[in-house]
């Protein structure tokens, strides 16, 4: 009778730091990548973080001038406040695919209101000014 009692304690044990180790991760998660912290009975917000998200388009269309200033402004500020990051890791914490941060980087570059150190895809970006 020990021996169930103490398996049952055990499997509690268990299962309460299981519970804790993936909150903490999903926590960690999201605030890498930006999300709001979940409010209420564990929902998150659904007003989300304002990211323009890019208009379905055929292959080779322009996008629209308004939606690439946007981004272009949406990606200066987050390279403000996140500065020495790749590519990669702001197109995850602005929940967009690289290929579309792409021009935008490239225009900003030209103004000179980012800098890049780094080569290839070990590039990352600092804000300049």
């Amino acid at each position: 009778m020990q021996n169930d009692a103490l398996r049952s304690l055990v499997d509690q044990f268990v299962q309460d730091l299981t519970a804790a180790i993936e909150g903490n991760v999903l926590a960690v998660v999201r605030e890498a990548l930006g999300e709001p912290s979940p409010r209420g009975r564990g929902a998150p917000s659904r007003g989300g973080r304002g990211a323009v998200k890019p208009a379905a388009r055929g292959r080779g269309q322009k996008r629209d001038p308004k939606e690439l200033e946007a981004l272009t402004g949406q990606l200066r500020s987050y390279i403000a406040k996140h500065p020495g990051q790749r590519i990669e890791q702001i197109g995850a914490g602005l929940g967009m695919p690289t290929k579309d941060l792409s021009l935008p980087a490239k225009k900003l570059l030209a103004a000179k209101q980012i800098a890049t150190k780094g080569q290839k895809r070990a590039t990352t970006y600092y804000p300049k000014g």
